[in-house]
């Protein structure tokens, strides 16, 4: 029997959030979902407002107003939707299987890549939520939860394809690769501003800096 989910993964993987009786309530709440989705991502979350939501779903702000108590409402909904796909996309190819018998630097390199790759794929929003985190406890929650889970799924990675004489202590080890692999995203991505460097040679670079503190070794094993 595989474990219970624990309460981050339960926070971040459930999307049951809401039931509802009938059909055509639950599309139209899908649908201000979608759109939430959509304005956030275009205008950041200080730029949206109630009547842009409604508007996009093609409903009133009364009907807005049946689903959500305010907007910060819908943009919870919004990154906890966004915070699973990422889980899924991310811990679903970050599997010992995947690095089964792989060297060390290509390991390395494929886990930033995947690690980078989520952050740098909707950084308008990833950008929002760094905010939105800085600011609000609710938002904060999610990205403890967040990054809760990613630490622990990368621990297990790391202790399970890396000897403890070679890596004597995964928790840590994963605390380095994923704090740094979410601060280069940051710069990759463009959120703090104008890239100095290309987004391939930042990941090489961080794969070699990375390869040399974690293993000491110069020479691809």
């Amino acid at each position: 029997m595989p474990p219970a989910p624990s309460p981050q993964e339960l926070l971040l993987v459930d999307a049951t959030t809401r039931r509802f009786t009938q059909e055509r309530a639950r599309k139209t709440y899908e649908a201000l979902v979608e759109a939430a989705g959509e304005c956030f991502l275009e205008r950041g979350y200080d730029a949206t407002g109630t009547p842009d939501i409604a508007s996009r779903a093609d409903v009133s702000v009364g009907t807005f107003y049946r689903y959500f108590e305010d907007k910060k409402q819908a943009y919870l909904e919004v990154t906890r939707r966004f915070l699973a796909e990422a889980y899924h996309r991310v811990m679903d190819r970050l599997t010992p299987q995947r690095f089964a018998g792989m060297a060390w630097r290509a390991t390395i390199a494929e886990t930033v890549d995947i690690l980078l790759e989520q952050s740098t794929r909707h950084p308008t929003m990833h950008k929002t939520f760094v905010e939105m985190s800085l600011r609000d406890p609710d938002v904060l929650e999610l990205r403890r939860a967040f990054d809760r889970i990613t630490h622990e799924k990368l621990s297990a990675l790391i202790a399970a394809i890396c000897p403890r004489t070679t890596v004597p202590d995964p928790e840590a080890t994963a605390l380095i690769i994923h704090v740094a692999a979410v601060e280069c995203a940051s710069v990759v991505g463009g959120i703090r501003g104008p890239v100095p460097v290309e987004p391939a040679r930042a990941k090489a670079a961080l794969t070699s800096l990375l390869y040399r503190a974690l293993f000491g070794l110069e020479t691809e094993k």
